[in-house]
């Protein structure tokens, strides 16, 4: 048996997120006595608590209390910490753990793993410049969690050859539910039909093409939306404009997210820019059908059996899809399949084992 590891995974912040998800995933499902910390670069332990109810429960979560702009002071922090938890491999994910962590992890000599979740970013000068120099001079062994995002990434950056992970889902924890005991738990409505979308409230999610959708839709057809986000009082001023305010419900940050797919008839996500949501690997895993716009990596991640891709803002193409899950009608064995999708390419067991061959081989 191996000897057990200590592993640091460090993020920009913990906030409600797929990358956010994974860490804890990494952290909670850590294999032969491991050791896994997860290193926020922003915020206090306090705030995000308050903002994030599930942090309160976990252990081995550190928080650099970073501010705004480059900060030498967090490097020296970040290595000091990192000797201190006697750390042999770190794991970054995204661009500002890429730079801090990796100068951390070369100082302390610790070996580097770094995860993109995601390939947009890079389609910015600045952006791409950072990432090819950090991979250059850093050195890190760098996934990609779809294997677009890997050619992205090989083709702007010049690595070769991301190693490619796809994201896992806990699928005994996401799987189907009462449907009735759900609604009830998250005060919705029992008979409307509900399309859900669980993204943060930001520009980018687009939540505002499908409030405008749910106008070309029967009364009968409510939103529930789970997230939060700086544009939540838009979204609240907009729904008022429509005269959604009976048809959408608001339910913030959920800590029961399987309660919140098992309630919701449809799942969508409008999102202009994407990589390989968890939330839509999720709503499969819990047999629903999804709604998906061709951002990033959704495509890999769409069982086509019961899943349906639309154009990035294509406004007509959303209103035609959803009208076709109205009345609700795909069979149980189509909803049946997009969860046999999910366990068979997306298991959260099969990320963690991919994940832990790495940090073998590294260290």
């Amino acid at each position: 048996m191996s000897k057990p590891l200590v592993i640091a995974q460090i993020v920009q912040h913990l906030a409600p997120g797929g990358i956010e998800t994974m860490a804890i995933q990494l952290q909670h499902h850590a294999q032969d006595d491991d050791t896994v910390h997860i290193i926020s670069l922003q915020g206090s332990q306090s705030a995000s608590i308050n903002a994030w109810n599930k942090l309160a429960t976990l252990q081995n979560i550190h928080f650099l209390d970073k501010s705004r702009g480059l900060s030498l002071k967090t490097i020296v922090q970040l290595k000091t910490l990192l000797k201190q938890l006697q750390v042999d491999i770190v794991h970054t994910h995204h661009t500002g753990p890429l730079i801090y962590g990796g100068i951390a992890a070369k100082l302390s000599q610790c070996r580097h793993i770094h995860t993109e979740h995601d390939a947009w970013h890079l389609n910015h000068k600045i952006n791409r410049l950072l990432v090819s120099g950090c991979y250059h001079l850093l050195q890190p062994n760098v996934v990609a969690v779809s294997k677009l995002i890997a050619s992205k990434v090989e083709k702007l950056t010049g690595y070769r050859k991301p190693a490619v992970i796809f994201n896992g889902v806990d699928t005994k924890l996401f799987s189907p539910g009462s449907q009735t005991t759900a609604r009830e738990q998250l005060s919705l409505p029992k008979e409307a039909m509900i399309i859900g979308c669980a993204a943060r409230l930001t520009a980018v999610k687009s939540h505002d093409l499908l409030l405008n959708a749910l106008t070309e839709l029967p009364d009968s057809v409510h939103a529930a939306l789970a997230g939060d986000g700086e544009q939540k009082e838009a979204l609240h001023n907009l729904t008022n404009l429509l005269g959604l305010e009976k048809r959408v419900h608001f339910l913030g940050n959920l800590d029961n997210m399987p309660a919140f797919y098992n309630a919701i008839d449809v799942f969508c996500l409008t999102s202009r820019n994407e990589g390989l949501p968890f939330s839509l690997l999720e709503a499969q895993a819990c047999q629903k059908a999804v709604v998906v716009t061709d951002a990033g990596a959704c495509r890999e991640g769409v069982n086509t059996e019961s899943g349906s891709i639309i154009a990035i803002d294509h406004y007509e193409g959303l209103v035609k899809v959803l009208r076709k899950h109205i009345p609700l009608s795909t069979p149980a064995g189509t909803a049946a399949s997009a969860r046999a999708f999910i366990e068979s390419t997306f298991g959260l067991t099969r990320m963690i084992n991919e994940y832990r061959r790495l940090y073998l081989e590294a260290a």
